[in-house]
């Protein structure tokens, strides 16, 4: 696979987001299964992983220590920080914590859940408004100068904030949501990141599975998946939201891919420093959204896509509304 740059970090042009190997689209999937994907997912060419201690919590980045600890020189790990987390017991006290000391203490039982001796991308999960900016990328550049970290990134932050963080160590990536069912970063983010020579990582490339085509109005969820409380996966956004599914399907039989393929090729023609990270727990899709970094997307398919786009307004938000507010986009 072709690689990208995220800053000064080279990785895969297309990573594999790990979150839903344990968490958050329903009960946790089989173990043994999940290491068995992530290193097929080395051997076709992936180089960037992405965790975090809030997926389980804990458990994600155990599952990603283990699965990566035999090519561990071979691979990039992002986990992230910034969750209000008891390191001890795991329990989740509610809203964000990115003092300096609990991002020091939440890097060290990061190590030691990776089985390695340094994280090579630090996100900050969400931002802190308890907390100066300056400061938690001031805790960051002594964990990098210490040889924990090499490389600082954000998560769903907002263009002031990245800049100040940015004078003070410079961020290699920032993570938010980005698809054709969510274009938000396209306004001021992608614009200010490319100034600043950051790399982008979008998370939900395939709108939490909507762009896949397998979702209806009729798709039952687990009750534990989030996609229960997301305005947007309503019955009835969903049942509206499928007409952009159904011209991009269009499109994707004229490549002979996929939608999904369709959705995320489309993402890494926008910029070449975007690096989309799709999850899944099924190595046929994963096969598929790898088979999405051969399909070059014409001037005229870019050109087709962005009409339909201009006439689809997506209904619902993409996120409840108590998360929106943890967001700076």
């Amino acid at each position: 696979m072709r690689t990208r740059k995220l800053g000064k970090l080279e990785v895969s042009a297309l990573g594999l987001g790990c979150m839903g190997m344990s968490s958050a689209y329903g009960p946790a999937a089989d173990k043994a299964d999940m290491i068995k994907l992530m290193r097929f997912a080395h051997d076709r060419g992936v180089t960037l992983f992405d965790t975090a201690e809030a997926y389980g919590p804990f458990v994600n980045e155990e599952l990603v220590g283990e699965a990566l600890a035999p090519i561990r020189d071979k691979v990039v790990i992002a986990t992230k920080f910034g969750f209000d987390i008891d390191l001890e017991t795991g329990e989740r006290r509610g809203g964000t914590n990115s003092r300096p000391e609990h991002i020091k203490a939440v890097a060290e039982a990061s190590l030691k859940r990776l089985k390695t001796d340094c994280i090579d991308l630090f996100y900050q999960h969400r931002v802190d408004p308890a907390v100066p900016i300056e400061d938690v990328a001031g805790a960051v550049k002594d964990l990098i100068a210490a040889g924990k970290v090499k490389h600082f990134g954000l998560s769903e932050a907002g263009v002031g904030t990245i800049r100040k963080a940015h004078a003070v160590q410079p961020v290699a990536a920032v993570q938010s949501e980005y698809s054709l069912f969510w274009r938000g970063p396209e306004i001021e983010l992608l614009p200010a990141l490319e100034e600043l020579g950051i790399g982008f990582v979008p998370f939900s490339p395939l709108g939490a599975g909507f762009l896949t085509g397998k979702i209806d109005e009729n798709t039952a969820f687990d009750p534990t998946d989030f996609r229960n409380a997301v305005p947007r996966f309503s019955p009835e956004a969903r049942k509206a939201n499928f007409a952009l599914v159904d011209a991009i399907t269009v499109i994707a039989e004229n490549k002979q891919s996929t939608p999904a393929q369709v959705a995320l090729a489309w993402l890494l023609a926008q910029k070449p420093w975007i690096v989309p990270i799709p999850g899944t727990t099924k190595q046929h899709r994963l096969e598929e959204n790898l088979g999405s970094a051969d399909i070059e997307l014409t001037p005229s398919d870019i050109v087709e896509i962005d009409a339909i786009l201009a006439k689809f307004d997506v209904v619902g938000e993409r996120l409840p509304e108590a998360a929106l507010k943890m967001t700076g986009l």
